[in-house]
């Protein structure tokens, strides 16, 4: 068996995964609801989840950029490894910019962000309902985005794992 990541690249990349995919699970459900107590509060945590899915993601960032992952198998063509860093960073451009996006949506609809209701943060725009609106598109069609990528990602895994025999995907479980 190849190189593995580290204890700490894995841990993150399945912590991610999951608060992902709760968080936009969430969003998805908050957006059928009708303006309510309840629709107000779950919006509060998605967005104090978002933040905390922000800093974690940064903390993986700042882990890729310091610790090498291990290499993909000698036997990929070079276009498949150029494919495969491109998605990475993609995902990476993604994760930052969902979160951004919804910051910016909440300055714009004049909703300030308080992360656990504790620590407020500056708003980003002044209030402008078209620039709310236009970026709550924005933000969704960016998870959108994030979802064909990630489930390219993890086809991609499986398809090494089942098909090509080799230690991609085992080089990222525990």
């Amino acid at each position: 068996m190849g190189a593995r990541y580290t204890r700490t690249a894995i841990g993150l990349h399945w912590i991610i995964f999951v608060a992902l995919a709760g968080m936009m699970t969430l969003g998805f459900y908050v957006h059928g609801l009708h303006f309510s107590p309840t629709r107000i509060r779950l919006v509060n945590y998605h967005k104090w989840a978002g933040v905390t899915l922000f800093l974690l993601i940064l903390l993986r960032l700042l882990w890729r950029l310091t610790h090498e992952p291990p290499p993909l198998p000698a036997t990929m063509p070079r276009l498949t490894r150029w494919a495969a860093s491109a998605v990475h960073w993609m995902l990476y451009l993604l994760m930052f910019a969902i979160p951004f996006s919804g910051w910016l949506m909440s300055s714009a609809k004049g909703y300030q962000t308080v992360w656990f209701g504790i620590v407020p943060l500056p708003d980003l725009v002044q209030r402008n309902a078209v620039l709310g609106s236009q970026l709550l598109q924005l933000h969704a069609t960016l998870n959108f985005i994030l979802i064909v990528l990630a489930a390219a990602h993890a086809a991609a895994a499986f398809k090494h794992h089942f098909i090509d025999h080799d230690d991609v995907l085992t080089r990222i479980l525990r």
